[in-house]
Protein backbone atom coordinates (compact mmCIF):
# COMPACT_ATOMS: atom_id res chain seq x y z
CA UNK A 1 0.00 0.00 0.00
CA UNK A 2 1.35 3.72 -0.66
CA UNK A 3 0.18 6.94 1.00
CA UNK A 4 0.73 9.47 -1.90
CA UNK A 5 3.60 7.23 -3.19
CA UNK A 6 5.29 6.87 0.23
CA UNK A 7 5.26 2.65 -0.37
CA UNK A 8 5.66 0.23 2.63
CA UNK A 9 4.72 -3.80 2.82
CA UNK A 10 2.35 -4.69 5.41
CA UNK A 11 2.24 -7.61 7.08
CA UNK A 12 -1.03 -9.23 8.96
CA UNK A 13 0.43 -9.63 12.55
CA UNK A 14 -2.80 -9.42 14.46
CA UNK A 15 -2.12 -13.43 15.35
CA UNK A 16 1.52 -13.70 15.23
CA UNK A 17 4.13 -10.92 14.93
CA UNK A 18 7.24 -10.97 12.37
CA UNK A 19 10.04 -12.94 13.36
CA UNK A 20 13.39 -10.59 12.92
CA UNK A 21 11.56 -7.74 11.39
CA UNK A 22 15.10 -5.70 10.68
CA UNK A 23 16.45 -8.25 8.42
CA UNK A 24 12.87 -8.38 6.64
CA UNK A 25 12.83 -5.21 5.99
CA UNK A 26 16.15 -4.76 4.65
CA UNK A 27 15.51 -7.70 1.92
CA UNK A 28 12.07 -6.75 1.07
CA UNK A 29 12.37 -3.13 0.13
CA UNK A 30 15.23 -3.49 -1.56
CA UNK A 31 13.53 -2.84 -5.60
CA UNK A 32 16.06 -5.09 -7.36
CA UNK A 33 15.67 -7.89 -5.41
CA UNK A 34 12.71 -8.15 -3.51
CA UNK A 35 9.07 -6.73 -3.57
CA UNK A 36 10.59 -3.05 -3.06
CA UNK A 37 9.54 -0.46 -0.67
CA UNK A 38 10.62 2.64 1.68
CA UNK A 39 10.57 -0.05 4.45
CA UNK A 40 8.03 -2.84 6.24
CA UNK A 41 4.63 -2.30 8.30
CA UNK A 42 3.74 -4.94 10.79
CA UNK A 43 0.17 -4.75 12.14
CA UNK A 44 -0.55 -5.97 15.45
CA UNK A 45 -2.87 -6.88 18.19
CA UNK A 46 -2.75 -3.97 20.83
CA UNK A 47 -4.24 -4.01 24.61
CA UNK A 48 -4.70 -0.60 24.34
CA UNK A 49 -6.09 0.51 21.07
CA UNK A 50 -7.88 -1.09 18.37
CA UNK A 51 -4.38 -2.08 16.65
CA UNK A 52 -0.63 -1.48 16.65
CA UNK A 53 1.79 0.11 14.11
CA UNK A 54 5.51 -1.33 13.88
CA UNK A 55 6.90 -0.03 11.40
CA UNK A 56 10.86 -0.52 9.87
CA UNK A 57 12.54 1.42 7.41
CA UNK A 58 14.28 0.15 4.51
CA UNK A 59 17.95 -0.25 6.22
CA UNK A 60 16.30 -1.74 9.33
CA UNK A 61 16.10 0.76 11.75
CA UNK A 62 12.45 0.82 13.90
CA UNK A 63 10.54 4.34 13.21
CA UNK A 64 8.40 5.88 15.91
CA UNK A 65 5.79 6.65 13.54
CA UNK A 66 4.91 7.17 9.80
CA UNK A 67 1.72 9.34 9.17
CA UNK A 68 1.08 8.29 5.44
CA UNK A 69 1.48 4.13 6.81
CA UNK A 70 -0.91 4.66 10.04
CA UNK A 71 -3.29 5.88 6.88
CA UNK A 72 -2.79 2.82 5.17
CA UNK A 73 -3.21 0.91 8.82
CA UNK A 74 -6.89 2.15 9.06
CA UNK A 75 -7.63 1.31 5.04
CA UNK A 76 -6.33 -2.37 5.87
CA UNK A 77 -8.37 -2.92 8.97
CA UNK A 78 -11.23 -1.76 7.64
CA UNK A 79 -11.31 -3.15 3.83
CA UNK A 80 -10.45 -6.43 5.35
CA UNK A 81 -13.13 -6.60 7.25
CA UNK A 82 -10.81 -6.63 10.70
CA UNK A 83 -13.06 -3.95 11.90
CA UNK A 84 -16.35 -1.95 11.53
CA UNK A 85 -15.60 0.87 13.29
CA UNK A 86 -14.84 4.42 10.92
CA UNK A 87 -13.18 6.33 13.93
CA UNK A 88 -9.88 3.97 14.92
CA UNK A 89 -7.11 3.95 17.58
CA UNK A 90 -3.84 2.70 16.75
CA UNK A 91 -1.09 2.58 18.86
CA UNK A 92 2.50 3.56 17.76
CA UNK A 93 6.17 3.94 19.50
CA UNK A 94 4.99 7.80 19.72
CA UNK A 95 1.81 7.15 21.59
CA UNK A 96 -1.88 6.25 20.66
CA UNK A 97 -2.85 8.24 17.31
CA UNK A 98 -6.86 8.56 16.41
CA UNK A 99 -7.97 8.19 12.52
CA UNK A 100 -11.17 8.94 10.96
CA UNK A 101 -11.98 7.12 7.78
CA UNK A 102 -13.66 8.39 4.96
CA UNK A 103 -15.61 5.38 3.30
CA UNK A 104 -16.48 5.13 -0.08
CA UNK A 105 -18.43 2.06 -1.95
CA UNK A 106 -17.40 -0.20 0.82
CA UNK A 107 -13.60 0.68 0.66
CA UNK A 108 -11.56 3.31 2.59
CA UNK A 109 -10.53 6.25 0.58
CA UNK A 110 -8.88 9.01 2.54
CA UNK A 111 -8.35 8.99 6.55
CA UNK A 112 -8.02 12.46 8.77
CA UNK A 113 -5.00 11.50 11.18
CA UNK A 114 -4.72 13.32 15.00
CA UNK A 115 -0.94 13.21 15.05
CA UNK A 116 -0.88 14.77 18.23
CA UNK A 117 0.52 18.50 19.26
CA UNK A 118 3.67 18.97 17.69
CA UNK A 119 7.03 19.05 20.35
CA UNK A 120 9.53 22.21 19.77
CA UNK A 121 11.75 22.13 22.92
CA UNK A 122 14.81 21.09 20.89
CA UNK A 123 15.93 18.97 23.86
CA UNK A 124 13.02 16.67 23.41
CA UNK A 125 13.24 16.66 19.48
CA UNK A 126 16.33 16.09 20.41
CA UNK A 127 19.00 18.91 18.74
CA UNK A 128 22.14 19.16 20.73
CA UNK A 129 22.93 22.95 20.89
CA UNK A 130 25.54 23.77 23.16
CA UNK A 131 24.85 27.04 24.79
CA UNK A 132 21.18 27.35 22.94
CA UNK A 133 18.33 28.73 25.72
CA UNK A 134 15.46 29.48 23.59
CA UNK A 135 12.49 27.29 23.73
CA UNK A 136 12.53 26.55 20.59
CA UNK A 137 14.44 26.36 17.22
CA UNK A 138 13.03 28.77 14.69
CA UNK A 139 14.73 30.10 11.27
CA UNK A 140 17.95 29.58 13.30
CA UNK A 141 20.68 30.41 10.97
CA UNK A 142 23.48 27.40 11.45
CA UNK A 143 26.39 25.87 9.59
CA UNK A 144 25.56 22.18 8.33
CA UNK A 145 26.15 20.24 5.35
CA UNK A 146 28.64 22.33 4.19
CA UNK A 147 26.78 25.97 3.65
CA UNK A 148 24.69 27.66 5.89
CA UNK A 149 21.15 27.25 6.32
CA UNK A 150 18.55 28.45 8.29
CA UNK A 151 16.80 25.55 10.66
CA UNK A 152 13.28 24.98 11.76
CA UNK A 153 13.04 22.28 13.71
CA UNK A 154 9.85 20.53 15.07
CA UNK A 155 8.84 16.50 16.21
CA UNK A 156 5.98 14.83 15.39
CA UNK A 157 7.56 11.60 17.03
CA UNK A 158 10.16 12.04 15.41
CA UNK A 159 12.86 14.36 14.62
CA UNK A 160 12.36 17.31 11.38
CA UNK A 161 14.13 19.81 10.38
CA UNK A 162 12.88 22.39 8.29
CA UNK A 163 14.46 24.58 5.68
CA UNK A 164 12.98 27.31 3.30
CA UNK A 165 14.98 26.69 0.33
CA UNK A 166 13.24 25.88 -3.12
CA UNK A 167 13.51 22.17 -3.34
CA UNK A 168 13.99 21.87 -6.99
CA UNK A 169 16.83 21.26 -8.51
CA UNK A 170 18.82 20.23 -4.85
CA UNK A 171 20.91 17.40 -4.80
CA UNK A 172 19.10 15.95 -2.13
CA UNK A 173 21.77 12.79 -2.48
CA UNK A 174 24.37 15.02 -1.42
CA UNK A 175 22.51 17.16 1.43
CA UNK A 176 20.26 14.96 2.91
CA UNK A 177 22.50 12.44 4.64
CA UNK A 178 24.78 14.97 5.76
CA UNK A 179 21.35 16.81 7.71
CA UNK A 180 20.66 13.16 8.37
CA UNK A 181 23.80 12.41 9.99
CA UNK A 182 25.09 15.66 11.63
CA UNK A 183 25.91 16.00 15.28
CA UNK A 184 23.74 18.51 16.31
CA UNK A 185 21.06 15.55 15.82
CA UNK A 186 21.90 12.44 18.12
CA UNK A 187 19.00 10.59 16.78
CA UNK A 188 19.37 11.54 12.99
CA UNK A 189 16.89 13.61 11.42
CA UNK A 190 14.36 13.79 8.73
CA UNK A 191 14.88 17.23 6.63
CA UNK A 192 12.46 18.96 4.56
CA UNK A 193 13.44 21.50 1.73
CA UNK A 194 10.27 23.86 0.84
CA UNK A 195 8.92 26.17 -1.37
CA UNK A 196 6.63 28.94 -0.03
CA UNK A 197 3.94 28.48 -3.13
CA UNK A 198 1.32 30.81 -1.96
CA UNK A 199 0.09 31.90 2.14
CA UNK A 200 -1.39 28.24 3.22
CA UNK A 201 0.58 26.44 0.02
CA UNK A 202 3.80 25.02 -0.29
CA UNK A 203 5.68 22.55 -2.21
CA UNK A 204 8.31 20.16 -0.30
CA UNK A 205 11.04 17.44 -1.01
CA UNK A 206 12.19 15.41 2.09
CA UNK A 207 15.10 13.36 3.16
CA UNK A 208 14.00 10.45 5.36
CA UNK A 209 16.38 8.73 7.83
CA UNK A 210 17.13 5.61 7.26
CA UNK A 211 15.17 5.42 4.37
CA UNK A 212 16.30 8.10 2.00
CA UNK A 213 14.76 10.51 -0.12
CA UNK A 214 10.62 9.19 -0.48
CA UNK A 215 7.64 10.54 -2.87
CA UNK A 216 6.08 11.45 0.72
CA UNK A 217 6.27 11.98 4.25
CA UNK A 218 3.19 12.55 6.97
CA UNK A 219 5.01 13.50 9.87
CA UNK A 220 7.55 15.32 7.58
CA UNK A 221 4.29 17.34 5.95
CA UNK A 222 3.04 17.73 9.56
CA UNK A 223 6.16 19.67 10.68
CA UNK A 224 6.83 21.47 7.38
CA UNK A 225 2.99 22.82 7.89
CA UNK A 226 4.09 23.82 11.62
CA UNK A 227 7.24 25.40 10.58
CA UNK A 228 5.47 27.65 7.92
CA UNK A 229 3.28 28.77 10.85
CA UNK A 230 6.08 29.71 13.11
CA UNK A 231 7.99 31.32 10.25
CA UNK A 232 4.60 33.05 9.17
CA UNK A 233 4.13 31.76 5.98
CA UNK A 234 0.89 29.70 6.93
CA UNK A 235 -2.06 30.27 9.75
CA UNK A 236 -3.03 28.47 13.01
CA UNK A 237 -6.17 26.97 12.95
CA UNK A 238 -6.37 26.75 8.60
CA UNK A 239 -6.02 24.46 6.12
CA UNK A 240 -2.59 24.04 5.23
CA UNK A 241 -2.11 22.44 1.70
CA UNK A 242 1.69 20.42 1.46
CA UNK A 243 2.36 19.47 -2.17
CA UNK A 244 5.01 16.42 -2.26
CA UNK A 245 6.46 14.22 -5.12
CA UNK A 246 3.57 11.64 -4.42
CA UNK A 247 0.71 13.98 -4.01
CA UNK A 248 -0.66 16.45 -1.31
CA UNK A 249 -1.88 16.37 2.22
CA UNK A 250 -3.98 18.92 3.99
CA UNK A 251 -2.39 19.49 7.48
CA UNK A 252 -3.82 22.10 9.81
CA UNK A 253 -2.91 23.00 12.86
CA UNK A 254 -5.30 23.69 15.77
CA UNK A 255 -4.90 24.92 19.39
CA UNK A 256 -4.76 21.19 20.60
CA UNK A 257 -3.18 19.51 18.03
CA UNK A 258 -1.97 18.92 14.08
CA UNK A 259 -4.36 16.95 11.61
CA UNK A 260 -2.96 15.56 8.64
CA UNK A 261 -5.75 14.24 6.11
CA UNK A 262 -4.86 12.38 2.73
CA UNK A 263 -5.27 9.42 0.64
CA UNK A 264 -4.46 5.21 1.45
CA UNK A 265 -3.99 2.85 -1.95
CA UNK A 266 -4.04 -0.56 -1.68
CA UNK A 267 -1.45 -1.61 -4.72
CA UNK A 268 -1.67 -5.09 -4.36
CA UNK A 269 -2.17 -8.59 -2.06
CA UNK A 270 0.40 -11.81 -2.04
CA UNK A 271 2.72 -14.25 -0.62
CA UNK A 272 6.11 -13.98 0.24
CA UNK A 273 8.34 -17.07 1.63
CA UNK A 274 10.73 -15.87 4.22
Amino acid sequence: MHGIGNDYIYFDCLQDELQDPERVAIELSDRHKGIGGDGIVMICASRVADAKMRMFNADGSEGKMCGNAIRCVGKFLYDFGKTQKTHLTIETLSGIKTLDLSVENGKVQTVRVDMGAPVLTPAEIPVKLDGFDKEKIVALEKEIAGGRYALTCVSMGNPHCVVFQAPDGLDLETLGPKFENDPMFPERVNTEFVEVLARNDVKMRVWERGSGETWACGTGACAVAVACVLNGYADRNADIIVRLRGGDLTIRWTDETVFMTGSATLVFVGEIEL
